[in-house]
């Protein structure tokens, strides 16, 4: 029942994350709730990975688990930060706080955050594709192989989708406000926004991969 509810929780979010880019589009007071909806659903997260935080002082480090550990406190910070940065700024669920004069910097660092957190959100993501893809794997080849094509094909037009939609500039911080095309149908714009995540969801899968395999390496030469 618990990896059931885990499973739900996960799709949610995985979902809510390109809406959540699409703020201008869906309109500031959806973005809003949707952004609460976001963070509720990432504070069950934790409290059902809860164990997580108990076993961080326990056992042995090797280089998949630095590498996710620290994947994982940069997102916590981000997520942690994201929502008190969007708060700063609301124009619609949180009009009753009293208005203080850092809402211009609470935006930049909030669009700042946004980008970083979805790029470290997919990637957290692409971390946990180990046991599902490689269950597929033993199934058969063929099916594997055709889903690694079409995951392929969708990761090469997400490179192109980075670059139009301005990912790297938003993630300097050289770019200081958000462009939207408001005549764009907003599924395109959703489905670049998924391009975007499978292909940093597979530089996630891939690099836990490699260095899964690092490890075996290793333990093969010591042996």
């Amino acid at each position: 029942m618990k990896k059931k509810i885990q499973l739900i929780i996960d799709i949610s979010m995985t979902l809510l994350l390109p809406l959540l880019m699409a703020y201008s589009l869906i309109g500031e007071a959806f973005h809003e709730v949707v952004g609460i909806a976001m963070f509720v659903l990432f504070i069950v997260h934790h409290i059902l990975n809860r164990k997580w935080y108990g076993a961080l002082f326990k056992g042995k480090y090797n280089a998949r688990r630095i590498f996710q550990t620290v994947l994982n406190m940069l997102l916590l910070l981000v997520m942690i930060l994201q929502p008190v940065s969007g708060i700063l700024m609301s124009k619609h669920l949180y009009t009753f706080l009293p208005t203080l004069p850092i809402s211009a910097q609470a935006r930049s660092i909030h669009m700042l955050l946004a980008y970083w957190g979805y790029v470290l959100m997919c990637i957290h993501a692409g971390t946990h594709l180990t046991a599902p893809l490689g269950k597929l794997a033993r199934k058969g080849k063929k099916t594997s192989m055709i889903l690694y094509v079409i995951l392929g094909c969708i990761s090469i037009y997400g490179c192109v989708a980075f670059v139009q939609r301005g990912f790297p500039g938003y993630m300097s911080g050289k770019t200081a406000f958000a462009f939207f095309d408001y005549g764009e149908p907003i599924l395109l714009f959703l489905f670049d926004y998924l391009a975007i995540m499978v292909l940093i969801m597979m530089i996630g899968y891939l690099t836990v991969y490699a260095l899964s395999r690092l490890r075996t390496k290793r333990k093969a030469v010591e042996k």
